[in-house]
């Protein structure tokens, strides 16, 4: 639940119009509209939430893993290049992966 709530507030955060003092009537590239940076940011998020499902389906303390998503949450690209680098991943998510179907 708590995943699915930090998920909705990026998704909200993304799609946020800039404050400023100008009136936009017609912006002629909607690519670029808002905040979220268009196909960058909407990469940024695509990279966000890869990252908090790592982070939550990991064997990490519940602690650990609150302060992980926090990390990508309020800082998404350094915090994505500070827990790929530094997250020790190997280490946490070996029974992470699929297991097999009928056995």
């Amino acid at each position: 639940m708590f995943s699915l709530f930090l998920q909705l507030a990026l998704v909200a955060l993304t799609f946020a119009a800039p404050i400023s003092d100008d009136v936009v009537t017609i912006q002629a590239d909607a690519w670029q509209y808002g905040t979220g940076g268009g196909i960058i940011g909407f990469i940024v998020l695509v990279l966000d939430v890869i990252v908090w499902f790592e982070v939550l389906k990991s064997d990490r303390p519940v602690l650990h893993k609150v302060l992980w998503s926090l990390l990508v949450f309020l800082f998404p690209i350094g915090g994505i290049v500070i827990y790929w680098l530094f997250s020790n991943r190997a280490a946490h998510n070996q029974g992470a992966g699929y297991e097999p179907i009928g056995n």
